[in-house]
């Protein structure tokens, strides 16, 4: 019985964050173990199905850079990273545009659809809502920066009921382009800013920001990230990830949270539990 009581006891704890997140939009950019494990996969699409049902609404976001390294050596194409970026000639543009859309988001959409939520996947080139530019052609090639996010296309699926998944594929301007290989986590910040999310949460493998003593930092302010960079706490792969934190917010997205996809249910944690998970990024 005591058992029962304090389940009970958890589920009154959430019900204030689900009525405060009741009819919201929650962007997710997935990545990492969450996205490969096959035990993670299964609780990150509990957790997309708790959220659904209790009135929240998922947007997700995925990337998918491993997997396109791992098929661009099966087919011995180089590929090559600048500044923590890939380089994307049309040849490998053809293979993340292949992995991205049509590989990966597909199986996520099937995961969630299997569990009881209504997902359905579309890239940045369907209905060209996502569109961009070259971030530097003569350094990045075929690596894009967004110039525009058609938000009504997202918002229509969300007032169909769907949960929409998002392959970080933008359509270029002119007629025939091959589209352009967008960073996932920025693709994120821009869709969240544009359909006016609430949250922003990125599952990444670490645990948050750490500082020096690779502690734990639980909350940050732009400032706070601007001298943590300055001095290098903040450095390589974390850095687009508190800059796509930094877009979101800036760009009306109440806070951002970067947080540990490899614990289970880290999504309902962060969401539902006042002490929260990971990082909070806040204006």
């Amino acid at each position: 019985m005591q058992k029962k009581i304090e389940t009970v006891k958890t589920l009154l704890d959430a019900l204030p964050f689900i009525k405060a997140f009741n009819k919201e939009i929650v962007v997710i950019k997935y990545g990492g173990s969450a996205q490969t494990s096959p035990q993670l996969k299964e609780k990150f699409a509990e957790d997309i199905l708790l959220m659904y049902l209790v009135g929240i609404k998922p947007v997700i976001v995925h990337g998918g850079g491993h997997k396109i390294t791992d098929m661009l050596d099966a087919l011995k194409i180089d590929t090559k990273f600048i500044d923590g970026q890939r380089v994307t000639t049309k040849e490998v543009m053809r293979i993340a545009e292949m992995i991205l859309s049509g590989e990966i988001n597909k199986d996520i959409v099937s995961l969630l659809n299997s569990h009881g939520a209504k997902a359905i996947g579309v890239s940045g080139k369907d209905a060209h809502f996502i569109t961009a530019k070259p971030k530097d052609f003569a350094k990045w090639g075929l690596t894009g920066n967004i110039t525009h996010v058609k938000s009504e296309v997202i918002e229509n699926l969300i007032a169909e009921k769907f949960v929409p998944v998002i392959a970080p594929i933008a359509a270029g301007e002119e007629m025939g382009h091959p589209g352009y290989n967008i960073n996932a986590d920025l693709c994120a910040s821009y869709v969240a800013k544009a359909i006016g999310a609430n949250k922003i949460i990125f599952l990444t493998d670490t645990a948050g920001v750490l500082n020096k003593d690779k502690e734990l930092l639980g909350t940050l302010t732009k400032a706070e990230i601007e001298a943590l960079k300055a001095d290098g706490t903040i450095h390589g792969g974390m850095v687009p990830k508190v800059d796509a934190c930094l877009e979101a917010i800036e760009g009306g997205v109440q806070k951002a949270h970067i947080i540990d996809g490899r614990i289970e249910h880290s999504m309902l944690l962060e969401l539902f539990t006042s002490e929260g998970v990971g990082t909070q990024i806040v204006h």
